[in-house]
């Protein structure tokens, strides 16, 4: 479905689901434009409040209590469904908010995102890292729960460990939530930055189930933007480990097999080639940081 057809059609159904909440006894008086800005201006929690990083990718915030308020519900129920901040004058995301449902999950494959360099951006590698490189494009609110690809105002610089150990578990949550009941989750996600800094210190993710009042769907938590054994500067991007590959290697050109369909790049040798549908399966030649940088990711069975 288009992303135009599919926001036209996610607005009709935030006015059905008031009506239904309203009919159930939970009515509220509708939002106005400048509550439903508010939604996304909302303040988060200072970083002076976060303690500091001890092992765990995320902790706790306010006891796991959303900051939501009821004009934030009834901002997000008149139409509010989807809203991204404006970049700053140094090019970083603000709060992102949406309302996810049924009507918000992608119907199409995710797409390149390379194109996008969010604030501090910069390719790094550790041999320890799960798919070697530090950094990842990070989606403040997942493809899988809007359908979001290339939206620079939706991708911030985060570490393999806060996209994959931090957010995902989070994010995963509401979507198995959203596809087992087809009820709605109002989601925030408000990246924290420090002074002047370009990479994201953290993210807080607020999340609220909207039918059953938070009993499917209800967290507030800080993710951590580190990497265990890697030294971030977080006004640069520039780090340091104990592991850096040498850089020259990713810059070597060879043959690779592309699968068009899962964004994933494979050693010709590789046995989920054979696998692989012809139509999804073209032959590149180049470097590795250039298929990084089209969105592709390595292959987790042959790790070219």
């Amino acid at each position: 479905m288009p992303n135009h057809v599919r926001k036209l059609f996610a607005s009709a159904l935030a006015l059905a689901l008031a009506a239904a909440l309203a009919l159930a006894g939970c009515s509220h008086a509708p939002a106005t434009p400048n509550q439903a800005q508010g939604l996304e201006r909302t303040e988060s929690i200072a970083l002076s409040e976060i303690p500091e990083y001890a092992g765990e990718p995320s902790v706790e915030v306010d006891g796991g209590q959303p900051g939501f308020t009821d004009e934030d519900i009834d901002a997000a129920k008149a139409g509010g469904l989807e809203s991204y901040s404006e970049l700053d004058a140094l090019g970083r995301c603000g709060p992102a908010v949406a309302l996810v449902g049924p009507e918000t999950l992608p119907t199409e494959e995710r797409g390149s995102i390379g194109m996008v360099k969010p604030s501090g951006w910069q390719i790094s590698k550790y041999d320890f890292i799960d798919g070697r490189y530090l950094y990842n494009r990070c989606h403040l609110i997942g493809f899988q729960l809007t359908g979001e690809n290339a939206n620079e105002r939706n991708l911030i610089t985060g570490t393999r460990y806060l996209n994959t150990q931090g957010m995902l578990p989070l994010e995963n949550e509401i979507a198995a939530y959203v596809k087992e009941t087809g009820n709605h989750v109002l989601f925030r996600a408000t990246p924290l930055f420090q002074g002047s800094e370009l990479v994201v210190r953290g993210v807080q993710l607020e999340a609220l189930s909207i039918e059953d009042g938070g009993a499917g769907v209800r967290f507030n938590a800080y993710c951590y933007n580190v990497q265990p054994n890697v030294e971030i500067d977080y006004a640069t991007g520039d780090n340091s480990g104990a592991s850096a590959e040498d850089a020259e290697a990713a810059g070597e050109e060879r043959v690779y097999i592309l699968n068009t369909r899962s964004m994933k790049f494979h050693d010709p040798n590789c046995k989920s080639v054979d696998d692989m549908a012809e139509h999804n399966k073209q032959e590149f030649t180049g470097t590795r940081d250039e298929l990084l940088e089209s969105g592709y990711e390595p292959c987790g069975r042959c790790d070219p």
